[in-house]
């Protein structure tokens, strides 16, 4: 069932060792694999911003984890701003793909983003730094 899926794919803020969240998510999960998905990866200042899109050859780069408990998920939806009681329309939404690794396809929550993204630049690597 999708509600209990405990792998999350992460691309973007909560990698970041010094983030709160990123922290309170490294505490709460394991390491998976490096991996990817067809998309588009963009600058929104202080954060990255994916879109999936699976008919392009882009790709967003990050990593899978798995969640100690799916209940992590509530922490981290307010955080990415996603939910009945987050500003609407949501910043982000929690959706599931299916993300490619060496050993098989999994699939992952993964935030996307969910504003328009004109005027804001493209990471064409796919890789947020």
């Amino acid at each position: 069932m999708e509600s209990d899926c405990k792998y999350l794919f992460v691309y973007g803020s909560l990698l970041d060792g010094h983030n709160e969240f990123g922290v309170y998510l490294k505490n709460n999960s394991r390491a998976i694999a490096q991996s990817s998905f067809p998309g588009l990866l963009y600058d929104m200042g202080e954060y990255p911003g994916a879109i999936h899109k699976p008919q392009i050859t882009g790709r967003v780069y990050g990593q899978i984890v798995q969640l100690n408990d799916a209940t992590i998920l509530k922490a981290l939806d307010e955080y990415e701003g996603f939910g009945d009681n987050e500003e609407q329309p949501n910043l982000f939404i929690r959706v599931m793909i299916p993300i490619a690794t060496k050993s098989g396809t999994i699939g992952c929550w993964v935030y996307l983003y969910n504003l328009p993204i004109a005027g804001y630049p493209q990471i064409l690597s796919g890789r947020y730094k």
